[in-house]
């Protein structure tokens, strides 16, 4: 995979940076952290009772195989399949009118994609989503069944994101960020606010990582309320884009990804999430599609809980071993369960 860096004075940057700021909201510029505990607060008081407050599940037998007291966040029973809609509503709260009356436009494989849609729709704002020639059908279906115009544009992620833009200017829409924005992440870090309520006493957190705007949002919040709890990031080998920003010292940007964990294929790392994980999270892990297909059997057999491979690669990175687990009290964020029957016919064979 080659590495392209992402210069942080670059066309794109400032033209991204002016996209955010459409909102109703600030944005800091690139390398400052620019949401807290505060926000994420805010925003769980902002879209209330709109999203499940997801269970927080004991695994005792996948626990059990490597010493430790292991808990799931179950974002897979979130509404629309998966922890984005937390971050999607909060982030359509927070626009202007005259915003809401052009309507938004945005770029997904799929989570994103149906999370957006749905709470467009909720909110009666027009939704466009650019989503790859290569995403799945029934991510597909399933952001045109809630209200989206769907575009499909590109074999890449980054055609997809170009074409994107585009289409926030020709049709003057805002665009929302999959990741790279901090209304985005303060929704998402609702989820942290919710496993704080939930557990008295825990020592790890891991959490799947794309783009970054999952370990964003639940990073500041679990950090900023207990510090001494480890966050620790994971990706899939095909798509390591933050583990290689975090090598480099600067977020980049990959020409190539291939994993069954689709949802974790970010093409870049973003210039707002990646200093959130550079100073809170205290190790990111790299899995295989292996251990990921591994994990989404053992949470179907021994959990009864059905993941996506973005959903699973958590559970991925406590069973393989990689992390200091043993003795410890460990909560895996099960991040979503939209997966394709096919996929789950070809794990199980």
């Amino acid at each position: 995979m080659a590495i392209v860096p992402q210069e942080p004075d670059s066309e794109r940057h400032e033209e991204h940076t002016e996209e955010r700021q459409r909102g109703a909201h600030e944005t800091p510029g690139a390398g400052e952290i620019g949401h807290t505990i505060k926000d994420a607060r805010a925003a769980r008081e902002r879209i209330g009772d709109r999203v499940h407050h997801t269970p927080l599940l004991s695994a005792t037998r996948l626990g059990a195989r490597i010493g430790a007291a292991l808990y799931h966040k179950c974002e897979s029973l979130q509404k629309t399949g998966s922890f984005k809609v937390r971050g999607a509503l909060n982030r359509l709260a927070l626009l202007d009118e005259a915003a809401r009356a052009r309507g938004v436009v945005t770029v997904s494989a799929g989570n994103h994609a149906q999370a957006l849609a749905w709470a467009a729709r909720d909110a009666g704002v027009r939704c466009t989503v650019v989503m790859p020639t290569t995403a799945s059908r029934t991510k597909v279906d399933a952001s045109r069944g809630y209200g989206a115009d769907v575009v499909l544009y590109g074999a890449s992620g980054m055609d997809a994101f170009a074409r994107a833009h585009e289409l926030s200017v020709e049709r003057s829409l805002t665009f929302v960020h999959p990741f790279d924005d901090d209304a985005i992440m303060a929704g998402q870090g609702t989820a942290g606010l919710e496993i704080l309520d939930q557990l008295d006493e825990f020592d790890d957190v891991i959490v799947p990582i794309g783009g970054g705007g999952l370990i964003g949002g639940i990073a500041v919040a679990i950090k900023e309320s207990r510090p001494s709890v480890k966050v620790y990031g994971v990706e899939p080998t095909g798509a390591a884009v933050m583990r290689k920003s975090l090598d480099a010292g600067y977020p980049v940007r990959l020409d190539a990804m291939k994993t069954i964990a689709d949802g974790l294929a970010a093409p870049m790392a973003g210039d707002l999430t990646y200093p959130i994980v550079k100073k809170y999270v205290d190790d990111l892990i790299l899995v295989d599609d292996e251990e990921i297909a591994d994990a989404m059997r053992e949470l179907l057999f021994s959990a009864k809980l059905l993941a996506e491979g973005a959903g699973a690669a958590a559970t991925a990175a406590v069973l393989s071993g990689k992390l200091p687990l043993a003795g410890r009290r460990v909560v895996a964020v099960l991040s979503g369960g939209n997966v394709d029957a096919s996929r789950v016919k070809e794990i199980l064979q």
